[in-house]
């Protein structure tokens, strides 16, 4: 089952509280000495952008240590390696093969932050080797992997938080709060959105030889066997179909995960449409849409994603956020903060404007936080794999439904979209040998 909302809502609080109390004035985070049998010990698989980062903001914790840290590309992992050392004082053990990595028996965790098309067989892989899984969004590359590390969480009793760090954030508990109070009176439609530069994928460029600090056939791992082609690394992935999905899947999980949330959804729409296409960067290396809408019916009201990539102008004078639309006025909200839009009639409100409200940007550390106390109690994280997953379904949804030109309707009984064998084709993965499909 999904959580509550009171538990969503007492889980951020304890982190809050946590958070608080492992922090300096300043905010810098004081490492204080704790028992050995207190001790975390954390590994790091996928070691550029977010994993770097992902790391520290847990090893910034008191009581947490590197116990390693791999990546296929040896100088990504070096300079991952400097910043631990930078932090700790001490050198991470540094391995070429996650399963090294998971063979260590003093890791007690491991943050998973590769490419998409890997999250699935490495958490599943992790949680096989008796560790507690922090994974980065969205969840898996498709709908049967996220169903597969629910299982895989769920039979070897694994603590697993999904990067989805919003959750954590003061601003988007009061978000949800507000509109669960009603105060916005029937709400009707929800809009999501993100308009975002680097949609529109990276430069072209001919296939190469890989480099040789790079263990290419290793990135590929489970995916199709193809060419070394720089643009496919480091970020630009997300806009190969082999690798991820797109801004649906990258910045839409966040988005799409607060709505699902406040509306209390905890299972698919109705129905989800999809129109797009690349209209503009037909010269960029991009296979996911540049420009894409996705409607979903969810029954009582309508759910809308859209995005636009290369350009950032957008709805209600934000580049992304979402909107939620009532009968007594709108709140509009992102990471800059949120605002409620009353309706007026005859000259009067429906009710109390809200101005504007600041938010907080980042909220990584106290995600992180509310990780390393789930550990400890052996509770759920304030984004499990359930949430992960429902997230991850509406986004793969989206994404399937223009892929394959259809309206599509879920089969919950059957786990697959009702009477389209096209849809049902993306639903799982081949996987390249030698990497098969795990048996739980």
């Amino acid at each position: 089952m999904r959580s509550t909302r009171r538990k969503f809502l007492s889980q951020s609080g304890q982190a809050v509280a946590a958070a608080t109390m492992a922090t300096m004035p300043g905010g810098l985070t004081e490492r204080v000495a704790v028992a050995s049998s207190d001790t975390l010990v954390f590994g790091l698989v996928g070691c550029s952008g977010m994993g770097t980062f992902d790391l520290l903001n847990h090893l910034k914790q008191p009581g947490v240590v590197c116990g390693g840290i791999c990546d296929v590309d040896e100088d990504v992992m070096d300079r991952c390696a400097a910043q631990v050392e930078d932090l700790s004082g001490e050198t991470p053990k540094k391995y070429s093969d996650f399963r090294e990595l998971l063979d260590n028996k003093e890791v007690d965790a491991v943050v998973i932050a590769t490419p998409d098309h890997w999250h699935a067989l490495q958490t599943v892989y992790a949680c096989q080797a008796g560790k507690d899984v922090y994974v980065e969004k969205p969840m898996a590359n498709s709908i049967a992997e996220c169903d597969l590390i629910v299982a895989a969480a769920t039979k070897y009793n694994r603590v697993v938080q999904v990067g989805q760090q919003q959750r954590s954030g003061q601003h988007w508990q009061d978000v949800v709060a507000f509109v669960q109070s009603g105060d916005l009176g029937k709400i009707r439609r929800t809009k999501i959105w993100g308009y975002f530069d680097y949609g529109k994928g990276g430069p072209r460029v001919p296939n190469d030889v890989p480099p040789a600090h790079l263990d290419y056939n290793m990135w590929l791992g489970p995916a199709p066997d193809q060419p070394y082609n720089p643009s496919r690394l480091h970020g630009s992935w997300r806009h190969q179909w082999d690798f991820g999905g797109g801004l649906l899947t990258d910045w839409g999980v966040h988005l799409l995960d607060i709505v699902l949330l406040a509306m209390n959804v905890d299972g698919p729409p109705k129905s989800v449409s999809s129109t797009g296409g690349i209209y503009i960067h037909n010269d960029r290396s991009i296979e996911t849409p540049d420009t894409l809408s996705v409607l979903y019916d969810m029954g009582d009201h309508i759910m809308s994603w859209e995005h636009a990539g290369g350009i950032e102008q957008s709805i209600y004078g934000r580049n992304y956020g979402m909107a939620f639309i009532g009968e007594n006025g709108t709140l509009v909200a992102n990471r800059s903060g949120w605002e409620v839009i009353p309706e007026e009639k005859n000259g009067q409100y429906l009710m109390q404007p809200f101005p504007a409200r600041d938010g907080v940007q980042s909220n990584h550390a106290l995600h992180a936080i509310n990780f390393i106390e789930a550990i400890k109690s052996r509770s759920e994280t304030t984004c499990t794999v359930e949430d992960g997953r429902l997230a991850a379904l509406y986004a793969h949804m989206g994404n399937i439904a223009h892929r394959s030109g259809s309206r599509l309707a879920w089969d919950t009984e059957k786990n697959e979209f009702k009477d389209n064998p096209q849809a049902n084709e993306y639903l799982k993965p081949a996987y390249r040998e030698p990497w098969k499909w795990p048996v739980l």
